[in-house]
């Protein structure tokens, strides 16, 4: 049974989809006008890893994530450019993928761009107007928030506690300084699209309402994003979906936590703020993941440079396991399990369980990689005991491995260069054969100029492995 806390309801619920064995999920994408930062790809890792647990206990998923690519930062930053604000979008949606192709985010479903879903924002905007729930004025569209006798179930915050710190700025003509924006009159210079209130641009809150029924329908079953949209920009999704389509916008929302750097929060103006692709091209793009999912999704998390550097060595543990593995059960003998190896391999399978059993009890993914590394440990008491296990019991146990490690994105990039592996294992052999004609200064001569090179060789029952130092 997987629980999940829900922001909605304040609490952990069993997780129950709308449609047995599907999921319509809906996570809060990029603003295109620059590269994302680690507190955005927080949102997008942990989510990417949601979708991946949900399908790997067996649902069929459909993610959106939308990607805002018309609105104030996109069209100035466009403008100092010197270029359309569709081109500087293009390109950073292209950098967005890069990104997160590195984070092993894969790609949505679909991602939805605001400005190709103009015609279903409008057709949303102009139902809300008819029933009354948002007025035009001057050009704009607001809507009426104390009309929706819900505004606030999400935060928590009563509307009384949002009108005394109300203020209305003097361009804009409200009923109420509590309403909100659905669609921007046309300013001069700005992109714009027609609609029967004149010339204009969707509000920011509008989009991911028309997304979600456009492509997942009125009801999905979860919305995510980070802990600081809940307040106003998913408040506001709820309040207009809900007033548009009468029915419940999402059943469970989720909401991953802050990222603080050294201990103080991440922000422009303290100059901590890091993009993801600045840490990638220091430390690689998997330590930052491993960062990400190391902790409770909801917890307030600390980035620094010791925490990052931890998770090169913790990945550096993971992968070492995975290449002890490919050697021992291409080296090992033993195809059939030894009197009492049915007990290791319930050993391994009890980390699978325990991984399980974290992920199910609030996507607990801290947990869930503490149960990995303790397969880890177990993987290399087999092959490295006093009595090393049977090629048939660690193979059981590297399925296991290789499972989990495919579930969490822990797996290296085959990227060594061919010419080389062939040059190390001609050296192993040479030394093989040095050593075997008692040779032992030609052994040590070849050991020493693969050591030169960084190459380190340990030699095991089941032969001589080799590892390249980075």
């Amino acid at each position: 049974m997987i629980q999940l806390y829900n922001t909605l309801s304040f609490r952990k619920e069993e997780f129950v989809p709308i449609t047995p064995g599907k999921v319509k999920m809906y996570a809060c994408g990029p603003t295109v006008y620059n590269f994302f930062h680690v507190g955005n790809a927080r949102c997008f890792t942990v989510f990417d890893m949601l979708r991946r647990y949900l399908e790997y206990r067996g649902y069929e998923v459909t993610f959106v994530q939308n990607f805002t690519d018309i609105d104030d930062k996109v069209i100035r930053r466009a403008n100092e450019e010197g270029i359309t604000y569709s081109d500087l979008a293009a390109r950073y949606i292209q950098e967005y993928f890069t990104d997160a192709q590195g984070l092993g985010v894969r790609a949505a479903t679909v991602h939805p761009l605001a400005t190709d879903n103009i015609d279903t924002i409008l057709d949303i905007v102009k139902t809300l107007v008819d029933k009354g729930y948002a007025y035009p004025s001057n050009g704009d569209v607001y809507f009426r928030t104390r009309k929706f006798k819900d505004y606030g179930k999400l935060s928590g915050i009563a509307v009384e506690d949002l009108e005394s710190g109300a203020r209305i700025d003097v361009s804009e003509q409200k009923e109420d300084p509590l309403d909100f924006a659905l669609w921007k009159s046309a300013k001069p210079g700005e992109p714009s699209w027609p609609s029967p209130w004149g010339e204009g641009r969707p509000g920011w809150h509008i989009e991911c309402s028309a997304m979600v029924k456009k492509y997942l329908g009125k009801t999905i079953d979860i919305h995510c994003g980070g802990q600081d949209l809940i307040f106003p920009h998913h408040e506001n999704e709820i309040a207009q979906s809900e007033c548009c389509n009468c029915a419940p916008f999402a059943r469970f929302w989720m909401h991953n936590g802050y990222i603080n750097v050294d201990n103080q929060k991440m922000s422009k103006s303290l100059n901590n703020f890091f993009t993801v692709r600045e840490i990638a091209e220091k430390y690689g793009y998997l330590p930052i993941r491993h960062f990400l999912l190391s902790s409770h999704y909801r917890s307030p998390i600390n980035f620094s440079k010791d925490i990052i550097e931890q998770s090169c060595a913790a990945l550096e543990r993971i992968f070492s396991c995975a290449d002890a593995l490919a050697f021992y059960v291409k080296n090992a003998e033993g195809d059939a399990l030894r009197e009492g190896e049915e007990a290791l391999i319930a050993d391994f399978e009890a980390c699978r369980a325990d991984m399980i059993e974290a992920m199910d009890d609030d996507f607990n993914t801290g947990g869930g990689i503490a149960a990995l590394y303790d397969l880890i440990r177990k993987l290399n008491q087999a092959m490295n005991g006093t009595t090393p296990a049977s090629r048939a019991a660690v193979l059981a146990g590297k399925a296991i491995f290789d499972e989990m490690t495919t579930l969490f994105g822990f797996v290296k990039e085959e990227n060594e260069d061919a010419e080389l592996i062939r040059e190390i294992e001609e050296a192993i052999e040479a030394r093989m054969a040095a050593k075997r004609a008692k040779n032992y200064a030609e052994a040590d001569r070849i050991r020493a100029d693969l050591a030169a090179r960084g190459i380190t060789l340990e030699d095991t029952p089941q032969g001589t492995k080799y590892k390249i130092n980075k």
